[in-house]
């Protein structure tokens, strides 16, 4: 294998590595290994929640979206189906990056994270990687469930879906990091997911426009880092949008950069993973 001591050659010394560069074949069994363990569950972690989000959009379009209502010129089903497809797919990365690292301190497995020939870096790669893939995975059952429903959701700009879609996916992920370092139980990473990710994500302008709210409120909604990934990708399937799409888009480009780095000197510090 390149960059490994042939037979013969003296090993390394401790501390300087012996593999220098990328460790593809690493990467690709982490990366690997988090996709099979939520697909081998994938009536539960990829199917179910498309059930269920498809019975968001059945119950609101019947309680508020009766008799034809329209929102931005749009039919209302057509206007939430965006939302609610980008909103499974928040949940779910955030749900997978979360479970990773906390199920490994809690069964005591933490060490077959810690233990392999990965950087930092790679590390990171290969568990956000898995969590951006279930995203996807949903968002695709979603938007098929969708379709068969009946709902327009034809793909009008794809560049501003697959953009505010992965780095929507990957934003939750890295969020989802951070909890499971700094969670010590369940309960910890749950009252994470029911106070914060899924008050934003439904306070984000997934089932109204923020045009229609008041200035305050308004407001508060702009400073709602979920507001701008549903515009966003709501933009990608109306060609519409409540906040300008490019400003949108940098700032959940930087949003990703700021937690990127900071899951990354958190895993290389060892916060609460290493004694």
């Amino acid at each position: 294998m390149p960059n490994q001591p042939e037979f013969g050659q003296a090993l390394p010394e401790p501390g300087v590595p012996a593999i220098r560069n990328v460790n593809w074949g690493g990467l690709r069994t982490l990366y690997i290994k988090e996709v099979r363990r939520f697909f081998k569950v994938q009536l539960q972690t990829v199917w179910a929640p498309s059930v269920t989000t498809l019975l968001y959009l059945v119950i609101f379009t019947v309680a508020l979206g009766g008799g034809g209502r329209s929102v931005m010129g749009v039919p209302f089903a057509a206007f939430i189906a965006p939302g609610l497809i980008m909103m499974g797919m928040l949940q779910n990365a955030f749900a997978n990056a979360s479970f990773s690292l906390l199920s490994g301190k809690l069964q005591g497995t933490i060490v077959d994270y810690l233990m392999p020939p990965l950087s930092t870096g790679e590390l990171l790669a290969g568990l956000a990687g898995g969590a951006v893939t279930r995203a996807v995975c949903v968002g695709c059952a979603v938007w098929l469930a969708m379709a068969l429903w009946g709902v327009d959701v034809f793909p009008r700009h794809p560049l501003a879906i697959l953009w505010f879609g992965l780095l929507g996916a990957l934003f939750l992920a890295f969020l989802g990091l951070m909890t499971s370092l700094w969670a010590e139980k369940f309960d910890h990473a749950a009252a994470v997911t029911n106070f914060v990710v899924a008050p934003l994500s439904l306070l984000s302008g997934t089932f109204y426009s923020v045009e229609s709210l008041s200035p305050l409120f308004r407001t508060i909604s702009h400073l709602n880092p979920f507001f701008y990934i549903i515009s966003g990708f709501r933009y990608g399937f109306l060609k519409e949008a409540d906040s300008p799409v490019l400003l949108g888009g940098a700032i959940l480009l930087a949003l990703d950069i700021v937690l990127g780095l900071a899951c990354y000197l958190l895993i290389k510090r060892g916060w609460r993973i290493k004694s």
